[in-house]
């Protein structure tokens, strides 16, 4: 009796452990289950948007990708992401909604022929669906620009139209007058109206000339329905601002694919607060500093750098607020800092954050 009972309490003991361990293993499972799925749920909620203005060799360098170049890019993005329309990236993240793997909206700027001649039939080729962010007042008048009869055409294939204000001028020019941003905001929804007149495309998404904008020009465009859009780089989350959402220019100087393909791959940084926020700086305020608040959960922090002009720039932490100072007074024109962390989730993507700046010249203009 004495035995049996000696040999039931080691089975019950051995039950107990193999409860045990199992009970460890699913614990386990689950927890390493929970954190891949919050990693597939961060990288749904974010995507890229690609700029280009012109496909041709015969074109401005800085603006340029030759057609050759243009259908390597294509060809790539076939193969390793997937292509969604600009409207459904933007609407997708704005509800909530995850979007395909690794997704990246293609967008030209000005309206091209070019666009036409040289980069819909290998657009075509792969089926990629592509918005062109055209100057109504411009369509049909100059002859490197598209017609109306073109734009509807193209617009049966997939192709999507957006505002890019009437005619191209810079829009911070005057902009200390106290009438300014009423007549800018008139020169945007009088765009939009042509374009819906025009194409019945009524996207009420702004692409700003040359990239600029202020941050009460931002404030108003949103506040007017609009989603705006910049040419600084980066990926685009919730935490975005879609008063001023980033793209990654894909032409000129960079349109070298081997840096464009992490770019591509990345993720926007999330970002909680910012002490500075309006991009605009004058001749007498040049010097910048700016601190960036962001969530740490799924980022190196030790490795984040920080970039102006193409050269490394100090930054300093306060628990989860970074600060960098340009030491340069800002050049006339356009110019950006740009920082990236690995994220931590997901080996081989970087959150991207970039910082916009815009300075008129000595004689108060805005150059080209």
């Amino acid at each position: 009796m004495k035995l049996k009972t000696q040999t039931m309490n080691i089975s019950m003991a051995n039950s107990k452990i193999r409860f045990s361990y199992y009970f460890i293993i699913l614990l386990l499972g689950g927890v390493l289950f929970t954190t891949h799925s919050n990693g597939q749920s961060v990288a749904s909620g974010h995507g890229v948007v690609l700029l280009y203005h012109h496909v041709s060799t015969k074109t401005p360098a800085s603006t340029s990708i030759s057609p050759e170049k243009f259908s390597e890019h294509m060809a790539y993005l076939k193969q390793h992401h997937s292509v969604v329309p600009l409207k459904m990236l933007v609407e997708n993240i704005q509800d909530g909604t995850p979007l395909p793997k690794d997704a990246v909206a293609i967008t030209f700027d000005d309206g091209y022929q070019n666009i036409l001649e040289n980069a819909h039939p290998i657009l075509k080729k792969y089926d990629f669906p592509y918005t062109v962010f055209i100057n109504p007042d411009l369509i049909g008048k100059e002859s490197h620009q598209l017609d109306w009869s073109q734009i509807k055409k193209m617009a049966k294939q997939g192709v999507s139209f957006a505002n890019h204000t009437r005619i191209h001028k810079h829009l911070l020019i005057d902009n200390e007058q106290s009438d300014w941003l009423n007549t800018t905001m008139k020169n945007i929804e009088h765009a939009e109206q042509s374009i819906k007149n025009n194409s019945d495309f009524d996207l009420k998404y702004l692409a700003y000339p040359y990239g600029e904008y202020n941050e009460s020009l931002s404030h108003a465009i949103v506040k007017n329905g609009f989603v705006g859009f910049g040419q600084h780089s980066g990926a685009i989350s919730k935490h975005s601002d879609f008063g001023a959402l980033p793209r990654f220019p894909a032409a000129g100087i960079y349109a070298n694919l081997d840096t464009l393909k992490v770019k591509m791959n990345s993720l926007d940084m999330p970002v909680t607060n910012k002490s500075v926020n309006n991009p605009q700086r004058s001749r007498t305020n040049r010097k910048v500093s700016q601190s960036i608040q962001v969530n740490l959960d799924d980022m190196h922090k030790s490795q984040l750098a920080c970039f102006f002009s193409g050269q490394a720039i100090d930054i300093t932490w306060q628990e989860n607020t970074f600060s960098y100072t340009v030491e340069k007074p800002l050049p006339s024109g356009r110019s950006r800092v740009n920082c990236t962390a690995p994220s931590i989730a997901h080996s081989g993507k970087y959150y991207w954050f970039s910082q916009p700046w815009f300075v008129p010249d000595e004689n108060n203009n805005w150059p080209d």
